[in-house]
């Protein structure tokens, strides 16, 4: 083998793996040639150590302490819409092209741990260091042969997990199953289409799933990040989702695949000891309504054990990366806070169905006009009363937002929450001012009760995958294929833990699809999901005009009888960037299209830009 050579920070583990008993965390010093690393069994278990270095965490760890992805979406308005140099403002502002885009581009760090922008740059970084690992890892120097089949499992699911990524942002991708070489003739490369890029994902999940020495589930704390059977399932069963909806098929039916990927996957998972977590175990902190467990679950971390309190979470992160400090940075005149933040929207609040299991907007067409100001109300809900709007919902809202009237605990205080004009914490569409919410509402869910005030902070770690989201990946898949009570089981399965009905049996399949995509709204909210789901939901040709151009705030007004009056409001008279065709897809680095196109004579970007 030609020794190459790397440096240090090339094999150095990602930021937090500190402990030296922990396998993540054993690092060669030097410069040293592949062949001495081969040679040693700690360097090589080093060297697999990078492959997961580029990990990214989510939450509010982008740029400003900003969710971005959820900013980005229908779900959140951010309060640093007014903020220059900051990611969002850029996202808002429409400032954005192939050669600088925000959420490509920014490699900030500002809570600690790994980065979370440049996917394009770190994450074909990390797939070669993949695929390196595997192509010399079975004549490697290892501890046993145990260690050798384990650690070739991981690197495949690594491999899996970044090319998913990949998929989410960019759509089509070359298939690289081996190093490129220098001398490699890229004219020959090619972006092939999600589903070769989708089977590639599976067969490396396969592969890595048939490793006898791979867990289903990481038990003690100093494997915490390490790869699992789990994992790949629930990558398979992603990125068969992606691959079958209408952003990625090209016109091709992959839905009965996508349906029969994503049923085994959660009859694989429920066989190895996953479930949803369904009963709190701290009402005293989180309450004994529908949602505690949910909220519950959204605040805390995984544990790590044999026998686990939370047997829903498939894979966190190892670093804290939520960061919720106080109610999601709430200002409006608190004391010991620094800003608000991202708030729900009221397209969000929509969301969330009456406790009776009815929606309150008709899904077909939420909305009468295009600002969102005329609200098109489902008329088989007779529960639901503008005049009262938050009363009798999906236990779920409750978990999700704090609203007007909500009493939080802050500084070891009840403080009632006054979103209504001239209140406390009325909302502010002053671009200059980031302390107010600019919605009405407040982010709750991955707040924990009571750890509101100087010096409190949620940072529990951001989780990736969990049984709940795969069952509605199986829901979704199975209904576009045809198979509705297997759909309906999926979702009532996930509707069930909060105590929401059943859906409805005799839903057609065009409202039953409808209700799922809600559903995946509403469970999945503030996870990132959102974002992606709006998007690979549209067709090529289409784009994000109905659901993210413009968005409302509900402005409340108190009457002198203390009760109160809701009018919808913009948030912007103009309207918000991000909703045109291009955006369906990040675009790809112009330096890199600009090398590639002339080589292989084939278009290389994305749509529109």
């Amino acid at each position: 083998m030609k020794a190459k050579y790397i440096f240090l920070t090339m094999i150095v583990p990602i930021c937090g793996f500190t402990a030296c008993s922990d396998v993540l965390n054993v690092a060669p010093d030097g410069t040293l040639t592949m062949e001495e690393i081969y040679a040693d069994p700690d360097k090589v278990e080093s060297l697999l150590n990078t492959c997961y270095m580029e990990i990214p965490q989510k939450g509010y760890c982008y740029r400003f302490f900003e969710p971005a992805v959820v900013s980005a979406s229908d779900d959140g308005w951010t309060s640093e819409d007014g903020t220059g140099g900051n990611l969002i403002y850029d996202i808002y502002k429409d400032n954005v092209s192939a050669s600088n885009h925000a959420m490509r581009d920014y490699n900030s760090n500002d809570v600690g741990g790994s980065a979370n922008s440049a996917y394009w740059s770190r994450f074909w970084t990390q797939i070669r260091l993949c695929s390196q690992f595997l192509e010399n890892i079975e004549t490697a120097a290892v501890k046993n042969e145990a260690n050798r089949d384990r650690m070739a499992a991981e690197a495949r699911v690594l491999r899996a997990f970044y090319y998913t990524e990949l998929i989410k942002w960019f759509g089509k991708l070359p298939i690289l199953d081996k190093t490129v070489p220098f001398d490699t003739d890229f004219s020959v490369l090619e972006r092939q289409s999600v589903y070769e890029v989708a089977k590639f994902v599976v067969e490396d999940c396969n592969a890595a799933i048939q490793s006898k020495e791979l867990p289903w589930r990481i038990t003690t704390e100093s494997e915490a990040l390490r790869a699992t059977k789990a994992l790949a399932w629930a990558l398979k069963s992603t990125v068969m989702l992606y691959a079958a909806s209408p952003l990625h098929n090209e016109g091709q039916d992959h839905w009965e695949e996508a349906y029969q990927t994503c049923k085994q996957a959660v009859s694989e998972l429920k066989a190895n000891g996953y479930e949803l977590f369904g009963t709190c175990t701290n009402p005293t902190l989180f309450g004994d309504y529908g949602a505690a467990a949910f909220h519950q679950l959204a605040c805390q971390n995984a544990d790590y054990s044999a026998t686990p309190r939370d047997k829903e979470t498939i894979y966190q992160h190892k670093q804290g990366g939520l960061f919720v400090w106080h109610i999601g940075y709430i200002g409006s005149n608190m004391a010991n806070t620094y800003k608000v933040g991202t708030c729900p929207t009221q397209e969000l609040i929509d969301a969330f169905e009456t406790a009776d299991g009815q929606p309150v907007l008709d899904l077909t067409k939420p909305y009468l006009d295009e600002r969102h100001l005329q609200p098109n109300y489902n008329r088989a809900n007779t529960t639901y009363n503008p005049n009262d709007p938050y009363k009798n919902r999906d236990p779920r809202l409750y978990a999700t937002a704090y609203m007007n009237e909500d009493i939080i605990i802050w500084d070891n205080e009840p403080v009632t929450i006054e979103a209504y004009v001239g209140g406390k914490h009325a909302l502010s569409f002053e671009q200059s001012n980031r302390s107010f919410s600019r919605t009405g509402y407040f982010h709750r869910k991955m707040v924990t009760p009571r750890a509101c005030g100087t010096n409190q902070v949620n940072n529990a770690n951001w989780k990736y995958y969990r049984l709940a989201g795969i069952l509605l990946n199986y829901a979704e898949a199975a209904a576009e294929a045809g198979h509705a009570d297997e759909a309906r089981a999926a979702a009532n399965e996930v509707r069930a833990r909060v105590g929401m009905p059943a859906l409805p049996a005799d839903l057609s399949k065009e409202q039953l699809i409808l209700r799922i995509h809600n559903e995946r709204r509403v469970e999945l909210a503030w996870e990132e999901a959102r974002y992606f789901d709006l998007r690979r939901w549209q067709k090529p040709d289409g784009d994000l005009n109905e659901t993210c151009k413009w968005l409302t705030a509900m402005l409340i007004t108190r009457n002198p009888d203390g009760t109160f009056s809701y009018q919808r409001s913009n948030i912007l008279t103009t309207p918000r960037g991000g909703w045109q065709n291009r955006d369906l897809l990040l675009p790809l680095p112009l330096a890199e299209v600009s090398r590639l196109e002339p080589l292989t004579g084939k278009k290389w970007q994305n749509p529109g830009w």
